[in-house]
């Protein structure tokens, strides 16, 4: 791009703070819902003590919140846009921090999954609505600069979550891990206020579709808890019949979306080739990356014998190598483009998995730690690579759509994810006769989820050989 173009764009930009400014501040919001996803896990076999399940039967905790997250994400661009971003950003972590003060008063499993969902329902708009500020603030040439800025908050809350989990569970009570998110919600909201601009739309909002959004809320809650009621025998038919009701109201949605010119998520935006990659190859991978959190804490701590706070300082490891993995991206990219990187990188991570199906007991600390830490750089890597070149040819004016539809997988995967995991170890709990997960049961679910990922190499040879040159300031030699 020549100088008089560069400076004729930068005329007819509004004055933003700096990128940096902006990224960390939706980075906060991250690190709000990174903080309580990793505590929550580690808390995940005390929490099923107290209520009286099985450990596998918490996941349905878990999944409640991505579900709303997956349902809701699609109104997020709508509203920001109706509303004003800054407006919706600031709502939503107060309603994250009226659920997390509901959850932390619960007694039974049911209660939770309600105020899980609650919690869920601010959290659909933190991240997107903050990526979508990003998105229309930040000049594309510093996009992926600006991702990585964002993701450093959201790094450390990985980070801070499975020690402070372990800590919590191991010499106060769990529902500490929910109080939390309070003060962190406060200093979120004041940061906000003071410094994210106000972002308008490009045009005028249109009007949502709603018969839309009812179709895949109801087609998106059905398949994801059939899938949860799918492990138990007694709920079999009932889950069937979920995901039967599921997919009709996804297909169902299809056709009702070819129908309207702005539907609630936008399917032709899959036509964008860049943009459909990265949405298959991602979601493969994403669904190994939601099994994870929750069955590693789970084989830490059941399968392993290891305490709360044992299992939380090896989760940390995770975040330690994904907090690495800021450090070297961008220059990765620049030297050896996003394809190449995807592809190599992709096989790596996947087998990165793999290997916690190897674990035992006598394992020496430092090896497990070093092994995790490998995981989450190299994983870490591959999600910040599909976050960046998912966008590359989207048009300006259809990054809103992009953004909630991108944001949908995401969560939906990573659902699909613990439902998978949660499956998969029932399942081999059934075949070996436990009544509680072995440590074999656990290999078991972690082979067959890396298995789904490394399916991603496939997708990620399809990417041009130049994807995303002018991102990563990549040239083919």
């Amino acid at each position: 791009m020549s100088e008089e173009k560069i400076e004729a764009s930068a005329l007819a930009q509004p004055a933003y703070p700096d990128y940096r400014i902006i990224s960390l501040i939706v980075g906060c919001a991250i690190f709000l819902e990174q903080v309580d996803g990793t505590v929550l896990a580690t808390a995940l076999p005390t929490m099923a003590r107290d209520f009286g399940v099985s450990a596998p039967a918490m996941s349905v905790a878990v999944t409640s919140y991505l579900l709303a997250l997956a349902i809701l994400i699609p109104v997020s661009g709508a509203i920001s846009d109706r509303f004003g971003a800054k407006r919706v950003f600031n709502s939503s972590i107060v309603v994250f921090i009226i659920g997390s003060i509901l959850c932390s008063l619960t007694r039974t499993l049911p209660a939770m999954v309600a105020a899980r969902l609650l919690q869920g329902t601010g959290g659909a708009m933190m991240a997107p609505v903050g990526r979508l500020v990003i998105l229309r603030t930040v000049d594309r040439r510093h996009l992926v600069s600006s991702m990585m800025w964002t993701l450093i908050p959201a790094i450390l809350g990985t980070m801070a979550g499975p020690p402070l989990g372990g800590f919590i569970v191991q010499y106060l009570d769990w529902r500490w891990i929910f109080y939390i998110n309070v003060p962190i919600g406060v200093l979120g909201f004041w940061l906000v206020r003071r410094y994210i601009p106000v972002v308008h739309a490009a045009t005028r909002p249109a009007r949502f579709d709603w018969l839309g959004f009812a179709l895949c809320s109801v087609g998106l809650g059905c398949l994801l808890f059939g899938l949860e009621l799918f492990g138990e025998n007694t709920n079999a038919r009932n889950a069937v019949m979920l995901i039967i009701l599921g997919a009709a109201s996804c297909l169902a949605y299809v056709q009702h979306a070819k129908r309207r010119t702005n539907p609630a998520v936008d399917l032709t935006l899959l036509r964008i080739e860049s943009f459909r990659l990265s949405v298959i190859s991602g979601s493969l991978m994403r669904i190994t990356q939601g099994a994870q959190p929750f069955l590693l804490p789970l084989l830490l701590q059941i399968g392993l014998g290891f305490s709360a706070l044992r299992s939380g300082q090896l989760v940390l490891a995770i975040s330690v190598g994904a907090l690495l993995a800021r450090v070297c991206t961008t220059h990765v990219l620049r030297r050896i483009g996003f394809r190449r990187a995807m592809v190599y990188n992709g096989v790596l991570a996947s087998l990165s998995y793999a290997v916690c199906a190897f674990f035992r007991a006598d394992w020496p600390f430092w090896l497990m730690f070093g092994l995790l830490m490998g995981c989450g750089l190299v994983m870490s890597f591959q999600f910040a690579s599909y976050n960046t070149i998912a966008y590359e040819a989207v048009p300006t004016d259809r990054m809103s759509a992009a953004n909630s539809f991108y944001s949908t997988l995401q969560q939906l995967m990573l659902s699909i994810g613990v439902c998978c995991g949660a499956l998969i170890l029932k399942m081999a709990m059934t075949v070996s006769h436990n009544a509680e997960p072995s440590r074999m049961n656990f290999s078991v679910a972690f082979l067959v989820v890396t298995a789904i990922s490394l399916s991603s190499t496939y997708w990620h040879r399809a990417f041009a050989h130049d994807a995303g040159h002018e991102m990563s300031g990549h040239r083919q030699r």
